[in-house]
């Protein structure tokens, strides 16, 4: 996808190349429909004040005057229908009717600069053709001769056409290089609020604009920042709410333990005992929800939680496998590692939960004597461990949203396995907290990898 940036200065350099275009057909239309006939009437004039010259000084030699004036910038075609002369630099065409020859002879004017075809502005004004200049009849020594004459353009300009030409190469150069800077200036805060959009997308609230601008892009960055602040306090709220509630919910459901345990002591019939079992498998499914979110408010403050410490990884990853062998047992599931021994720097408490929230999911969502292998190498940059398991897998939909909280994947196949839909949203918090990565591969019925990267500090 092109950037705002190379289409802003594609375009304008765009509206630069037509606006010349239109420019030029402008200018060939000035020049075709007025400026072609003043300067027919220009040349007609010098061709009748040389004509007029010349009769009225017929002592002075046709040859040398015709001469100077070829030298001075014009090109000079004479004739007297047999005789045949040019003076100047020579024509590129010599073609010319002899209807226009004999009607100059006969004293009229030949407008051939006025009747020139219509052609565009440079080869209209610069064609170097006989035809396309002005015809006078001159009377010298008391004969009758037709004079042709146009400016020598390539003399008049001879000194000033490449200076011309690097004014207009330079122009569309330095045009062009100061529009791409104007562009990068008008795009650059626009790249800062795409910058702070992402930001604010991952949770960070907290974004700092540096953009003073009295205009429509420096009023949308005020309201972005306003709008980053409100959503921050909301943010705010939505924690603190989340803590408290979960706090305060948690001296209940002690108290409605307590009781259970009170009540199991006592002699019970079959079936109040099962009506207790569900009462405490709710209670203690509402506990471990309530301890989730709180570890969730208490990632997302980022308070007091990074206490980093020097530790043994692999060895930590065998005690979570070791605190679950009997649900792995239960299911008859295969258990396989590669785990060498390596120290890294990071939270252990934290890290625990990531290591047994994937165990967990993969023991959960497996099938019955299926498989589950946890790798763990190393690279220049990462620590690479990554769990796979050949458990029901999912869809590229449930891929996408397996991080949200709360979400649970296809209700019709985990409806029957608990679960609280926050363990890959905690997972996710902790591993971006050490600056990590986490990515999943998964195919239905065929299993889920999860690989997660810590970088090395």
């Amino acid at each position: 996808m092109k950037s705002l940036y190379s289409k802003f200065a594609v375009t304008t350099i765009a509206i630069m190349f037509f606006s010349g275009i239109l420019s030029f057909l402008f200018t060939n239309m000035y020049y075709q429909n007025y400026l072609k006939r003043q300067n027919d009437l220009k040349i007609v004039k010098m061709a009748s004040e040389i004509s007029d010259f010349l009769h009225s000084h017929d002592q002075i030699n046709l040859n040398e005057y015709l001469e100077h004036i070829g030298s001075i910038g014009y090109q000079l075609y004479i004739t007297d229908g047999g005789m045949k002369k040019t003076y100047g630099a020579e024509f590129r065409e010599r073609e010319l009717s002899d209807k226009a020859v004999t009607e100059v002879l006969n004293g009229q004017i030949y407008h051939g600069i006025a009747q020139f075809p219509h052609k565009t502005f440079v080869t209209g004004f610069f064609a170097n053709e006989l035809k396309n200049t002005v015809g006078v009849p001159i009377e010298y020594k008391n004969k009758a001769y037709a004079l042709f004459l146009r400016p020598d353009i390539k003399l008049l300009f001879n000194e000033m056409h490449i200076m011309f030409g690097w004014i207009v190469v330079g122009t569309i150069l330095i045009s062009m290089m100061f529009v791409l800077i104007s562009t990068k200036f008008l795009v650059k805060p626009i790249s800062k609020l795409n910058k702070a959009t992402k930001l604010i997308a991952e949770g960070n609230f907290g974004i700092k604009l540096s953009i003073q601008r009295q205009d429509e892009i420096g009023a949308l960055a005020a309201s972005f920042k306003k709008m980053a602040s409100k959503l921050e306090n909301v943010n705010d709220m939505r924690k603190e709410f989340i803590s408290n509630i979960s706090h305060d919910i948690q001296s209940p459901l002690a108290n409605i333990k307590g009781y259970i345990k009170l009540l199991r002591a006592r002699k019970l019939d079959s079936e109040e005992k099962s009506y207790l079992e569900v009462v405490e498998s709710e209670v203690t499914r509402l506990s471990n929800l309530t301890k989730q979110l709180l570890l969730l408010s208490s990632i997302d403050s980022k308070k007091d939680l990074m206490d980093v410490k020097h530790f043994n990884l692999s060895e930590q990853i065998k005690t979570v496998i070791r605190q679950y062998q009997w649900n792995l047992n239960e299911k008859g599931i295969v258990m396989s590692y590669t785990l060498p021994e390596t120290f890294v720097n990071g939270d252990p408490s934290l890290l625990y939960s990531v290591w047994e929230n994937i165990l967990t999911n993969a023991i959960k969502y497996n099938i019955d004597n299926g498989e589950i292998d946890i790798s763990l190498t190393e690279n220049d940059t990462y620590y690479v461990i990554v769990f796979t398991d050949t458990g029901i897998g999912m869809d590229e939909g449930e891929i996408e949203r397996i991080y949200d909280r709360f979400y649970r994947g296809d209700s019709s196949r985990t409806r029957t396995i608990e679960g609280t839909g926050l363990g890959l949203s905690i997972v996710y918090s902790i591993v971006e907290m050490h600056h990590g990565k986490i990515c999943v591969e998964s195919r239905k019925e065929r299993g889920t990898t999860f690989t997660i990267r810590l970088r090395k500090v």
